[in-house]
């Protein structure tokens, strides 16, 4: 397929990063370049019925160094760690939202499907108490469009929103699919990236 040379530029003006080999990008970075592996013991959760005991864990990660405090008990990890990557990334870009239209600045987001970790306590909690004994923000923080639209409350970006679930490829395709708004004229800017929490 030939370049089209007519098309739209589309440059990535911020980074953010919350992963488990750093939880900014100058550190993610530095041990990714370093070969410092963000691999360790499972911590999260009791690994003593599994084969494996290790994996890939956030550590270090406090939703309130990014997020209000109010705010971040109202959201799974995975929305809390795509808004923090988020906030790394308007600042890095040095973008001001009040200096253009937010009509026309989406947000597109990639995960693997959202709260995992929460529809599960959320089945133990039915099965032990009762349905009646969830929390009322139960199932808002399971759905994995909230990424993308907690990212848009927090800077009033009022253009396209939109979540992709398409496992382990979902952050490469919201950045792809991000660029190709750009370019066809339905966003001057989006924020995009990944984010899973399991």
């Amino acid at each position: 397929m030939a370049a089209n040379s007519s098309a739209t530029r589309v440059v990535i003006t911020g980074l953010g990063a919350i992963t488990p080999a750093g939880i900014d990008v100058d550190t993610y970075w530095k041990n990714l370049t370093g070969g410092v592996s963000g691999i360790g013991p499972i911590t999260r959760c009791d690994p003593s019925d599994f084969p494996c005991k290790v994996a890939g864990e956030v550590l270090d990660f406090e939703p309130g160094d990014y997020i209000e405090r109010k705010a971040a008990r109202r959201m799974a990890r995975f929305t809390q760690f795509m808004v923090a990557s988020a906030a790394q990334a308007v600042t890095d870009s040095g973008i001001d939202f009040d200096a253009i239209d937010r009509d026309r600045v989406g947000v597109l987001v990639g995960n693997g499907g959202g709260g995992y970790p929460l529809i599960q306590e959320g089945v133990e909690t039915i099965l032990e108490r009762g349905g009646m004994k969830l929390d009322p923000l139960y199932f808002p923080k399971t759905l994995g469009n909230m990424a993308g639209a907690q990212v848009a409350l927090q800077y009033n970006l009022r253009g396209y929103n939109g979540t992709i679930v398409t496992a382990c490829a979902a952050g490469t395709q919201a950045i792809g699919e991000a660029m190709m708004l750009i370019r066809h004229g339905r966003a001057d800017a989006v924020v995009t990236g990944g984010c899973e929490a399991g």
